[in-house]
């Protein structure tokens, strides 16, 4: 088994040390902590900030501070350096997302602040300058990643989430009840996905570009499932949100198209499906991955169940079954994914 592999494989323990953290303890001091900047200060906005697969994950974790009544927004790190510190004028808590706490984009923007920020930040590396300079620092516990992001993805999507029910007050036994079994569904999916991924690479055959589809919390997972197939595969790939694609990119579908369509049980699935199908009347393939059992659909549709009725949890777990295939199918082509030859993991110039 390669590292790639084994790191995906160590997602469902990941989710258990997220858990075993957050449920007491060193873990509810820290909340408690990030809980306090909140009550203290006269917060006028809340911005998530983040780079690469930490700026994806604020998406959902945006969406989900707006559903919980906090209400949010995300700026790309490199555009708030450069073009959006004024800002920081205003009483701001900072969410800054970052797996190394090292980016570069990240540490400059550790440098900028100023007395009207309040920064919170969500990272692996717990000796990190993130760690170090934020107000309060929540360790993601997915422990050392050498290859493309997998299990830092779910354990910081699932920290962010963490946060926002707390702040919120629904932080509760319910929610811990949700994610232990969200542990033991990524143990099932990673041994059931996998008798499904050669029909998967079957079904669409060699890829020359691909578009990857979502709404809501799963537009984190399409963004960082283009990630890594351009990351790990080195093929281009674009993930982009369902109400978007129907503003033009439409017009690219015809025989040859090739895509992935995330579609959860929630306000947009009834628009995701009908994309599908227009997508496969068109011409074009479709990869479904869905938390609904559909009885009937089109040829041009291979659809892949997710046992995850939670939107949100959804957006964590669906990621599974795009990166089996990722690793599949770098094998099928002879070589490893997740190796990087043109950069680092960790992104430490402009």
């Amino acid at each position: 088994m390669n590292r790639f592999l084994e790191e995906i494989y160590e997602q469902p323990d990941v989710i258990e040390s997220v858990l075993d953290f957050y449920s007491g303890g060193a873990g509810n001091d820290l909340l408690d902590k990030a809980a306090r900047i909140v009550s203290n200060n006269k917060i006028e906005q809340v911005i998530f900030t983040g780079m690469g697969s930490s700026y994806f994950i604020s998406h959902s974790a945006s969406t989900l501070f707006n559903e919980l009544g906090i209400s949010s927004f995300v700026m790309n790190g490199s555009e708030l350096l450069h073009y959006n510190l004024r800002l920081f004028e205003r009483e701001t808590l900072l969410i800054c997302i970052s797996q190394s706490g090292e980016s570069y984009e990240i540490r400059e923007i550790m440098a900028k602040l100023n007395p009207k920020v309040h920064c919170i930040g969500i990272v692996n590396d717990e000796e990190s300058t993130l760690a170090g300079k934020a107000g309060v620092s929540l360790p993601a516990k997915a422990g050392r990643e050498e290859k493309t992001s997998t299990k830092t993805y779910a354990a910081t999507s699932l920290v962010s989430f963490i946060l926002g029910w707390y702040l919120a007050g629904s932080w509760n036994e319910e929610k811990r009840t949700k994610i232990k079994s969200l542990s033991d569904k990524f143990r099932s999916a990673l041994s059931n996905y996998l008798s499904e991924i050669n029909s998967v690479i079957k079904f669409l055959g060699d890829i020359s570009t691909l578009q990857i589809i979502a709404r809501g919390p799963a537009f984190s997972t399409a963004s960082q499932s283009a990630l890594m197939f351009k990351e790990a595969l080195h093929l281009p790939a674009t993930g982009m949100l369902g109400g978007e694609f129907r503003h033009g990119p439409m017009e690219m579908v015809s025989d040859g198209f090739k895509s992935i369509l995330f579609a959860a049980e929630g306000k947009t699935m009834l628009q995701s499906i009908k994309m599908a199908e227009d997508i496969s009347k068109f011409g074009g393939k479709v990869v479904l991955i869905t938390n609904q059992k559909l009885e009937k659909h089109a040829n041009n549709i291979q659809q892949i169940f997710i046992n995850e009725p939670d939107e949100y949890l959804f957006s964590v777990l669906s990621i599974v079954p795009v990166q089996l295939f990722v690793d599949s199918y770098a094998k099928s082509k002879g070589f490893e994914a997740g190796s990087f030859s043109r950069g680092a993991k960790v992104t430490e110039i402009e």
